[in-house]
């Protein structure tokens, strides 16, 4: 692998950083959405929601910490050589993998809880009839889940796969 190569790998890890650091913004707009429109449709059972909302609200606050913790992206130097180059991109993934350890926990987690309380919700006013109401949506959901982890598992093989080459290269740069 080339400098040249090396620095569009960082340029590439970079931008995948900022794209992450903008979708951990998500978690909490998504929770607060599901809490209002859970508030308005089911005033019924507000005193039921207000805590689970509550809780999957401050946990994907949380979340915006723990998981923008350390994901500062540094800028590699224009004038970086092949082994700066090679540890920029070992400090970048690193921080995909530590990433990837903690968006399960930190912000699909408060999304399945909101949903879970939607559902819920919808459940204790409905009654017996949320099956066949609530059956597309439902359907929707848990296709949602299956796609989100299915992307999730593929981009942590692919991200192993590329810590991999990173270790190989420096290796046989290593005399």
């Amino acid at each position: 692998m080339s400098l040249v190569l090396i620095r569009q790998k960082a340029r590439e890890l970079r931008a995948q950083t900022r794209r992450n650091a903008l979708g951990t913004l998500v978690a909490p707009f998504i929770v607060a959405f599901f809490y209002a429109f859970s508030i308005k449709e089911f005033p019924q059972v507000r005193e039921v929601l207000h805590p689970l909302f509550a809780l999957a609200l401050a946990w994907s606050l949380a979340g915006l910490y723990f998981l923008s913790r350390g994901k500062r992206p540094g800028a590699i130097p224009e004038d970086a050589g092949f082994s700066t180059g090679l540890e920029f991109c070992k400090q970048e993934m690193g921080r995909h993998r530590d990433y990837f350890r903690r968006v399960l926990l930190w912000s699909f987690g408060p999304i399945v809880l909101a949903l879970g309380t939607l559902i819920l919700a919808f459940g204790l006013v409905t009654g017996a009839q949320m099956f066949a109401k609530a059956m597309p949506i439902m359907t929707l959901i848990a296709l949602w889940i299956a796609a989100y982890l299915a992307l999730w598992v593929r981009q942590r093989r692919k991200l192993w796969r590329e810590i991999d080459e990173i270790g190989e290269l420096e290796r046989e740069k290593i005399p």
